[in-house]
């Protein structure tokens, strides 16, 4: 069948990228599933840092690539052997396609999936294949799902059903932004009830994070960013406190605060600076933890003295420690309780066409999600 998509064929583009055009919203040849695929009729696909990152050379991935991973659609196709789906279900999309066999997968880290990593690094299904072609030239998938289209063939372990009466725009966000920001609080780090917690970085992962910290009952809910808006944003949504990070005394700002530092620091901004900070605001017997993205060239350091001497531990939180099939109703129930509104970091639903001029908005930090919709 043929679809559109917005494909990225060249990485680097300079912004603006209302200008340059890095993502080019083209007709594709989308081949039927093959086994243990299923096609997807895209409904909504939330623009996410990490796919900036790739527009801009910072998350390296093969091109022509069509783009998106954070997406929600109605199941149009089976491919042999899917069982556990039906045409009309509604699902989420998981960037990664656990095999649900390597040790990470056995020992319940689906996230740390081994065949995932070579395949979403390849630019293919979790089978090896791509699906997507134009002219008789091979595109490859984005991270498995390939959101930004109006159909996408995954593969079913890519999948999460849910309720048909969530709204797919809301429902999109589950994807990714939800189940990485509030995991990471829930899972990677278990915060405890009555901890102190600061969150780095207000982009939706972050402020996702913040939300994940009222429901894991924190009692102070630190929130840090340089844009003032986003820091107006995080006190409504539970903020107890809120600093600029540009403040040059933020530091001390936030120890006084919080007595001595946080126990729980969530780098959420992809940057080193934001990391930093991180864990120079988290107390003794602390936890800083990160699920931001920088530069693979990027480094930092610190004393590793603090390590021992202060009993300090960093780690790394990626799709937040999730079991998707699990976690995602779990969160999505929680929504509907109204203790994770996630419908609050909404910031615009646009149409396919206007993407890189909303990946402009992303860059600059002044929008938390951004939905294309696909009527």
């Amino acid at each position: 069948m043929r679809i559109r998509a917005a494909v990225l064929h060249q990485m680097g583009a300079l912004p603006p990228y209302a200008q340059s055009q890095p993502l080019k919203i083209e007709e594709l040849e989308l081949d039927a599933p093959g086994e243990g695929e299923v096609l997807v009729k895209i409904k909504a696909a939330g623009l996410c840092h990490s796919d900036l990152s790739v527009i801009e050379g910072t998350r390296p991935r093969p091109t022509p690539m069509a783009l998106g991973h954070e997406a929600a659609g109605i199941v149009a196709g089976l491919g042999a052997g899917v069982k556990e789906f039906a045409i009309g279900d509604h699902v989420v999309l998981v960037f990664v396609p656990s095999c649900g066999h390597c040790i990470p997968c056995a020992e319940g880290r689906p996230a740390l999936c081994e065949p995932a990593v070579v395949t979403n690094t390849a630019g293919t299904l979790a089978s090896g294949a791509r699906r997507l072609s134009k002219n008789g030239t091979p595109i490859h998938h984005h991270l498995g799902v390939s959101g930004f289209a109006d159909h996408a063939v995954v593969s079913r372990h890519s999948l999460v059903k849910v309720d048909k009466s969530l709204p797919f725009d809301e429902a999109a966000l589950f994807g990714c932004a939800v189940i990485t920001g509030v995991g990471a609080v829930l899972n990677t780090s278990r915060v405890k009830a009555g901890a102190r917690v600061a969150v780095i970085g207000l982009g939706g992962v972050g402020l996702n994070s913040l939300l994940g910290a009222q429901v894991a009952g924190a009692r102070q809910i630190v929130a840090i960013d340089l844009r003032e808006d986003k820091l107006a944003l995080a006190k409504q949504l539970g903020a107890t406190h809120t600093f600029n990070a540009s403040d040059p005394d933020v530091v001390n700002l936030v120890k006084a605060a919080t007595n001595g530092g946080v126990d729980y620091a969530f780098e959420m901004a992809g940057s080193i600076p934001a990391l930093e900070l991180a864990w120079k605001i988290t107390r003794r017997g602390g936890e800083t933890v990160t699920a931001g993205l920088p530069h693979p060239q990027k480094t930092m350091s610190f004393a590793p003295v603090q390590l021992v001497g202060e009993e300090r531990t960093l780690k790394g939180s990626y799709l937040g420690s999730c079991v998707p099939v699990r976690d995602i109703p779990i969160y999505i129930d929680l929504y509907r309780a109204g203790k994770l509104p996630v419908d609050r970091l909404m910031s615009d639903r646009i149409k396919l066409d206007d993407i890189n001029a909303a990946f402009d908005k992303l860059a600059s930090g002044a929008t938390v999600r951004q939905v294309v919709m696909f009527d």
